[in-house]
């Protein structure tokens, strides 16, 4: 047999070793986001037995499937989809004006001294406001209509994303900065060739904090004044006693809370591929 056909042959043993390989990577890969599936089927099914079993009425908290006929009411009626959106587009609109500002601020504050020891004492006594006190003042300034909703979320969002990209800043290696000024790299391309490398893991991590409470924040803002929105169905629910509309609110919040904050998570992957850091084990 030549060097050739022996080649061949290798080649062709080894492709069924590659594709079982590769299917097992899928499998993987796609088991991996269901263990996260896990505690909460888990605690819904326990649930569920506890309230046929007669150990709890279930009037209170309703067990999943009471939750589930109401949603299943809601999306026929089309409530759901209505107040999904309505929020969604509320936080959307909240979370792009806090990321602009709280990405500018916290780049300004952490890359010049002379301006975060202006700037940053008194955003830090801003951020120590709850969310609840600016409610009667943005009421007054935009109203009860969306303007003062949408502010409210900017504003929650604003003060993780500033704390996580100064943060991020100052936290930068000294000697990349220096090796940039050996160089002579501009402020611009300091920025962008160092710094914005350097700051992008824990500037994620600030949008996804941002985003977090950003959700947090639309409660508030629908608690108030609000007619739609899932926020609105907490208020609907307890007015006409209904818990299971309540907990269904809870629980879309939960989920869509939950998927956007994947959609970070995935949008910024490709732009993280570089790091070397150390990961759990999978």
């Amino acid at each position: 047999m030549s060097p050739a056909d022996v080649t061949v042959s290798a080649e062709r043993s080894a492709l069924p070793t590659a594709h079982a390989r590769g299917s097992r990577d899928l499998v993987a890969r796609l088991a991996r986001p269901a263990i996260g599936l896990l505690l909460p089927v888990a605690a819904a099914i326990l649930w569920e037995a506890a309230v046929r079993s007669g150990l709890s009425n279930g009037r209170l908290v309703p067990p999943p499937s009471v939750i589930f006929q109401t949603f299943v009411e809601l999306a026929r009626a089309g409530e759901l989809q209505r107040h999904v959106l309505v929020t969604s587009g509320r936080v959307a609109a909240g979370f792009a004006i806090g990321v602009i500002a709280g990405t500018l601020a916290g780049a300004i504050t952490g890359y010049s001294g002379l301006t975060r020891r202006l700037l940053d004492p008194t955003l830090q006594a801003l951020r120590a406001i709850p969310s609840i006190a600016w409610v009667p003042l943005f009421v007054l300034w935009f109203g009860i209509f969306e303007s003062s909703k949408i502010t409210l979320i900017a504003v929650g969002v604003f003060f993780p994303v500033y704390l996580g990209v100064m943060g991020a800043i100052l936290s930068v290696d000294r000697k990349l900065v220096e090796v940039g000024r050996v160089f002579r790299l501009s402020d611009a391309a300091m920025v962008w060739r160092i710094l914005l490398p350097a700051v992008l893991p824990s500037y994620v991590i600030a949008l996804r904090s941002g985003l977090g409470l950003g959700w947090m924040f639309v409660v508030a803002a629908e608690l108030l004044g609000a007619s739609e929105g899932l926020g609105y169905l907490l208020i609907d629910g307890q007015q006409l006693g209904k818990p299971a509309e309540i907990v269904a609110a809870i629980v879309a919040f939960a989920i869509i809370g939950k998927l956007s904050d994947w959609i970070i998570v995935i949008a910024a992957a490709p732009f993280l591929r570089w790091e070397d850091a150390f990961a759990a084990q999978k």
